[in-house]
């Protein structure tokens, strides 16, 4: 195990365009364009797998994980911490799972020589604002897959669920004494690779346990395992759409709006995905509607990528995944996906926006997915492999990174694309922290990033034309097959520069706990961060939250205007003023002159 390294500097100049920029902000560019920043951000370094988001050093700033295969190491920004494990890493899922408030890192990995394709897992133990490479555990179970990161206890403190070795029953290993209990008796195969997911399904700010499974007779299903007052419990088994073939990763979004949380599976109706599809299945229903079926353009037609190891590049297996976030701040997230030429090898990553439905088949939804053809930067990137949002400059505005072959043999390359979309949008960026050390953290740094899964978010507002909006989002509700979510939520809030109304949070709780753990603040300012530290979790009229304003260019815009309409005023008051004067003293120069008959 190789100790910390000293850090590049490449790697020097990401921290400070990271940290730097997020402060002095950009200039104004044309709207719905990308601009390709990957050399000023990474210099000669943009090559890896980019595994995970996080805040390793509690600076504020969201860090990257990323691996780099022919090295073994895993990178951070703008850190870097060198892990020779001599074993090929496979995920990678930041979170404090010792409940001491310091970052640690769970990796899962091939060991050498592994006769099986069981994974096994180890934690590096965070230590002053970095991982301790000489501190780690083992784990003392290998998993079938890669593991889903939850609350299972409802303590704050990140627990691993999954298939091990000891029993073909889901394990839970309970964060911070790290011990192994039952965690379900379900009598389904979980299906592999599997899309679970830890995310308020009913209604009543309580995460639930989102299973995707295979039944008896081996067809694809999905169960929803209700948590009721801080047990899990099986409410609702359903299946796949019938015409879908291939089946890709459950993703989870308020796609519509409505403040519920929906439950989109994209998919091919074929074997070679000739024809593709994303379907959404509406909670109240419980019927998959189509959302986007036209993957055409200009003649050519375009489909989703079958699930293929790409053993010789990152050996992890790179299944159909949409990675979802709000892109243009309408209050609709939109979603980035790998799409392929059916009939060549080209295949790119391309911006899926969130539209008003145009067709019979959407009607029940309101809304669809269109595919954004045409963004250049976007298009220039061949051989796409993963594509995912994040905030590179914490303006509150998803930028785009992009994994690409083209790099070297057995590695990636990385592009980073900024978001220079530019309109009178605004947006509310939330961080639901563990709460666990309160007023009385380590080195006295309240550690704003910890990676915490499990919290519900949902606001009401009012949009610009006076009718009600809703809108919600879960927290790091996926980890496994580089579901790449930041530890945070951008909601956008549309046009509409109103106060949000009502902002609720919610997080788990433990078993036997009937009351729902939520709170809600009123009156939050728009392009704001919003830190919520839930403390204590059982009185959540006690909990804290800090706001953190966001100067954009709408506030400059406005700033400009107030002070031209003073000028303005100020001008007008002395054009007044100066004409009275004058006539004043007209009036005195004529009161002079004039002759007086009383004086004779």
């Amino acid at each position: 195990m190789a100790a910390a390294g000293r850090l590049p500097s490449a790697w020097m100049r990401i921290e400070l365009l990271l940290g730097g920029l997020a402060l002095l902000g950009v200039g104004p560019a044309p709207a719905r364009a990308l601009h390709n920043v990957t050399a000023e951000l990474f210099g000669a370094e943009a090559w890896g797998t980019l595994a995970a988001f996080g805040d390793l050093n509690s600076d504020k700033q969201t860090d990257l994980f990323v691996l780099r295969e022919s090295q073994c190491l895993l990178a951070l920004v703008p850190l870097t911490v060198f892990l020779n494990l001599s074993a090929l890493i496979t995920s990678v899922v930041p979170g404090d799972y010792d409940g001491d408030s310091q970052m640690d890192v769970l990796l899962t990995y091939f060991p050498q020589n592994h006769a099986n394709n069981e994974l096994g897992a180890v934690i590096f133990w965070g230590q002053n604002q970095t991982l301790d490479t000489k501190n780690m555990t083992i784990l003392n179970r290998t998993f079938h897959d890669q593991p889903l990161i939850m609350d299972f206890n409802g303590d704050l403190i990140p627990d691993v669920f999954g298939i091990t070795n000891e029993s073909s029953q889901p394990q839970i290993l309970l964060g911070g004494n790290l011990s192994w209990h039952p965690a379900l008796t379900s009598e389904s195969k979980m299906r592999l690779p599997h899309s679970h997911a830890f995310i308020d399904l009913t209604e009543d700010f309580t995460a639930d346990l989102f299973l995707t499974t295979l039944s008896a007779y081996n067809t694809f299903q999905f169960e929803i395992w209700e948590n009721l007052g801080g047990n899990f419990s099986l409410s609702s088994v359903f299946e796949k759409p019938k015409n879908l073939v291939v089946v890709g990763q459950s993703a989870f979004a308020d796609f519509d709006g409505d403040g519920h949380m929906d439950h989109l599976l994209p998919g091919c109706e074929d074997k070679n995905c000739q024809k593709s599809v994303i379907y959404l299945m509406r909670s109240r229903t419980m019927q998959w509607v189509p959302i986007l079926q036209d993957f055409s353009n200009k003649g050519t037609l375009w489909g989703f990528v079958p699930l293929v190891h790409e053993e010789q590049l990152t050996g992890i297996p790179i299944p159909i995944t949409l990675h979802i976030g709000d892109y243009n701040m309408d209050g609709y997230p939109d979603a980035l996906a790998i799409l392929k030429n059916t009939s060549g090898s080209n295949q790119q990553a391309f911006l899926l926006e969130n539209v008003p439905c145009n067709n019979a088949s959407c009607e029940e939804v309101h809304r669809m997915f269109r595919v954004y053809w045409e963004l250049p930067d976007l298009n220039l990137i061949n051989d796409a492999i993963v594509a995912t949002f994040f905030d590179i400059y914490e303006d509150g505005i998803l930028d785009i990174i992009v994994l690409s072959k083209g790099y070297a043999k057995n590695d990636l390359a990385i592009h980073t694309l900024k978001n220079n979309f530019e309109a009178d949008a605004y947006f509310v960026k939330v961080i639901v922290l563990s709460g666990l050390c309160s007023n009385d953290c380590p080195r006295k740094i309240t550690p704003f990033g910890v990676n915490q899964p499990g919290p519900y978010i949902m606001y009401t507002t009012v949009d610009a034309n006076g009718y009600l909006k809703n809108g919600s989002a879960g927290q790091l509700s996926q980890s496994a097959h580089l579901a790449l979510q930041l530890p945070y939520n951008v909601l956008g809030l549309g046009r509409s520069a109103n106060f949000l109304d009502h902002l609720f949070v919610g997080i788990p709780r433990p078993s036997g706990e009937k009351s729902i753990r939520k709170q809600e603040w009123t009156a939050i300012i728009p392009n704001s961060q919003l830190i919520v530290i839930p403390y204590p979790h059982n009185v959540p009229r006690s909990w804290s939250a800090k706001l953190y304003l966001t100067p954009s260019n709408i506030v400059l815009l406005t700033a400009i205007a107030l002070i031209g309409v003073c000028v303005f005023i100020l001008a007008i008051i002395g054009i007044l003023h100066w004409q009275e004067k004058k006539a004043d003293d007209r009036e005195k120069r004529q009161e002079a002159h004039r002759f007086h008959f009383d004086a004779m």
